[in-house]
């Protein structure tokens, strides 16, 4: 018998006969692990609420003939309390816990920068300081750099030109030039891939500067992109919500007041 600790994150739980569950967990040395956490199911388990998805745990496992099996749990950081009690929060995590579990596509092959983006974006997602979708677009964009797939923003997709690019296509890999564009490449609007930049290396606030017309344009090519590259949709993409943050409707509403008050005056 073989025991190994380690951090992790849950990302998907499935139940295994009567009382247990498979529990699949994205470790900081040890990338993907399915393990079985015993008799979690019943009233008495001593961690079931603790292996539960977007669960941050300091994890102990012993290693078994099919699968390892959980011995101990500590919760590091308890992101699901925060997260499960607003929807556009859950459907972006589940979307983040999704695409995790789509790239670490080897068990036991370690992926220590995608643990890094995940842990993040559940901490930002149940910080709620920032605005969930461009949480998730900052998430998608940075695992896909790390699996290779970041779509060209600031030069030509094909020739590598400097940009900026009026064109974008999924297929080509992103900007494209004129010379270098595709039919059915989209004109998305001038600000729509600045903002993908500026989501993809943090800078936060021109991303938070962006209308909500251009973070939705960002969001649609985001997703297009991911999913071309992963051959797959993701179940949980289309479920996230995708709306005006209350900050945003808040200063509109005072600019509109404002603008009412010197129309009277």
């Amino acid at each position: 018998m073989s025991l190994y600790r380690d951090t992790a994150v849950v990302l998907r739980v499935q139940k295994l006969g009567e009382a247990d569950r498979i529990i699949t967990l994205l470790t900081r040395r040890y990338g993907k692990v399915r393990a079985v956490a015993k008799g979690v199911r019943r009233t008495t388990s001593r961690f079931g609420a603790r292996v539960e998805p977007f669960c941050h745990v300091d994890v102990q496992l012993y290693t078994g003939r099919t699968l390892d099996v959980i011995t101990q749990v500590q919760t590091v950081d308890a992101f699901g309390v925060q997260i499960v009690e607003d929807y556009q929060r859950y459907t972006a995590a589940c979307a983040v816990l999704e695409t995790v579990d789509r790239l670490a596509a080897e068990e036991g092959e370690p992926v220590l920068r995608l643990y890094l983006l995940a842990v993040g974006a559940l901490r930002a997602l149940a910080g709620r300081d920032r605005d969930s979708s461009q949480v998730l677009d900052a998430f998608l964009l940075r695992a896909m750099s790390f699996a290779g797939w970041s779509p060209a923003l600031t030069e030509c997709a094909r020739c590598g030109q400097s940009g900026p690019h009026a064109a974008f296509n999924v297929q080509a890999g992103g900007a494209v030039c004129t010379t270098c564009r595709p039919a059915g490449s989209v004109r998305p609007s001038a600000l729509t891939l600045p903002l993908m930049e500026a989501l993809l290396h943090g800078d936060w606030d021109t991303a938070e500067a962006a209308v909500a017309p251009v973070r939705r344009e960002a969001s649609g090519l985001v997703a297009a992109h991911l999913q071309w590259y992963m051959e797959r949709q993701l179940r949980s993409l289309p479920l996230v919500e995708r709306t005006v943050p209350e900050l945003i409707r808040e200063r509109a509403s005072e600019a509109a007041l404002v603008g009412a008050a010197e129309g009277d005056s």
